[in-house]
């Protein structure tokens, strides 16, 4: 037992060491010039190791992103008192509660907040794939509202409305981690 838990910490120090590499090169060469082996290098790992944790550079800037995922991988608690049916403002609640959670989680450390921001800002490739996250967070949301007893459409519609309420919220924080949980909190205030 205390052997896996061993491996695991070493796991986790070999995937801090690459992300952490990944950045300092990203801010010292610009993300177009750094290679895997280059970040494989700085954080002291083979290629294979890098490639055990992430599939390319990419999946580097995205990995402490804060995972809605793994927000609603937690949400068992954040439950409706009752089967949502074609309630939207109790479909909204929910949203309102996995939505702050994940802001929260995301700002938690503003300056990797602001340096993960920067990156994925100047590089159109990375605004992609952000973007392409950012729907597939809206789709496990729909899902997870349905799960809960939510119309269909009550389940889309208050997930289209949670990720514009976090849209929103960040253009009213100017994307400032101080300010983002509370920009969203009162964005949702203004739908309800």
């Amino acid at each position: 037992m205390e052997q896996g838990s061993l491996r695991e910490r070493k796991q986790q120090r070999s995937r801090e060491a690459i992300i952490e590499a990944a950045y300092v090169l990203f801010e010292e060469r610009g993300f177009d010039k750094v290679t895997v082996a280059d970040i494989a290098e700085r954080a002291e790992v083979g290629r294979a190791t890098f490639f055990r944790y992430f599939g390319d550079k990419q999946e580097v800037v995205f990995a402490d992103g804060g995972d809605l995922e793994a927000v609603l991988a937690e949400a068992t608690e954040i439950t409706a008192d009752r089967p949502i049916g074609d309630a939207l403002p109790a479909a909204l609640a929910v949203a309102r509660r996995i939505v702050a959670s994940y802001v929260r989680r995301i700002t938690a450390e503003p300056a990797a907040y602001t340096r993960h921001e920067r990156l994925v800002a100047s590089h159109p490739e990375l605004l992609a794939r952000s973007l392409t996250k950012q729907r597939r967070y809206a789709e496990l949301l729909r899902d997870l509202l349905a799960g809960q007893g939510a119309s269909p459409e009550i389940a889309a519609i208050a997930a289209e409305m949670a990720l514009a309420a976090y849209y929103a919220g960040r253009a009213l924080a100017g994307d400032d981690p101080a300010r983002l949980p509370a920009a969203v909190e009162s964005v949702f205030d203004r739908l309800s």
